[in-house]
């Protein structure tokens, strides 16, 4: 059993923001608001730990099914998260990279996100991974189909498909598996999230909803990481 801070990468489903809005007689949007602040906060709190990748849900591919205009004020508030926000984690050394069906973002959404890749590129502190337009059963897809287009071409043979092969094609290919899976709102699923990636994972599940999320309750997460012991398979 381990007592030192093992943990490299912490991945974070936010649950909750609509209901915390709605306790307090505001609209989800307000949630979503709020929501959106706290991941300033978190962030600095996993710099602060030593965490060196952060993967966070904001945005999966059943999000689309909601209403038009809670799509519409969810993408507005992006559009603001990206000018604003994700701005100053990034002169914080916090290189920023996004996984996704891009192609099903506005193309001004499109470009602030790459322009932010690239100017973060070279940062060294903490890698800050968000999740948007982001469905796992469609990552693990994608990643078939190219493989399959390399053996049908000839470039790649069957004896070569390994996991490290199809890790490699998936959108976290040059970033570690989860140590950690956070969950806040109480709900205990994984909703289509990074299914190949937290095949050893640890999860913990939370009450709390994600507005009220904090720096005490990640540490408190992370000492409970640091004292289990991990087999990982072995008897």
């Amino acid at each position: 059993m381990t007592t030192e801070n093992s943990c490299q990468h912490v991945a974070i489903i936010m649950d909750g923001n609509g209901r915390w809005a709605k306790k307090r007689g505001m609209p989800r949007t307000y949630g979503h608001k709020k929501g959106a602040e706290n991941v300033v906060k978190i962030t600095r709190s996993m710099k602060e730990s030593g965490i060196k990748f952060l993967t966070l849900y904001a945005f999966s591919t059943e999000n689309w099914q909601r209403s038009k205009d809670e799509v519409d004020a969810l993408m507005q508030l992006l559009n603001e998260y990206l000018d604003k926000e994700l701005k100053e984690i990034m002169e914080n050394n916090v290189r920023i990279r996004f996984i996704g069906e891009r192609y099903m973002l506005s193309p001004s959404i499109q470009e602030k996100m790459l322009h932010l890749e690239k100017e973060s590129a070279e940062n060294t502190d903490l890698t800050l991974c968000i999740a948007l337009s982001y469905g796992s059963r469609q990552e693990i897809l994608a990643a078939t189909q190219k493989i399959a287009q390399k053996v049908a071409s000839g470039k790649m043979d069957v004896s070569q498909i390994t996991q490290e092969a199809f890790s490699n094609e998936l959108y976290t290919r040059d970033i570690p598996d989860p140590d950690i899976l956070i969950r806040t709102s109480g709900e205990q699923r994984i909703s289509n999230y990074l299914l190949w990636q937290l095949a050893y994972t640890e999860l913990f599940f939370t009450d709390t909803l994600w507005p009220d999320f904090d720096k005490n309750e990640l540490c408190d997460i992370i000492q409970s990481f640091n004292k289990r012991e991990r087999r990982y398979g072995k008897n």
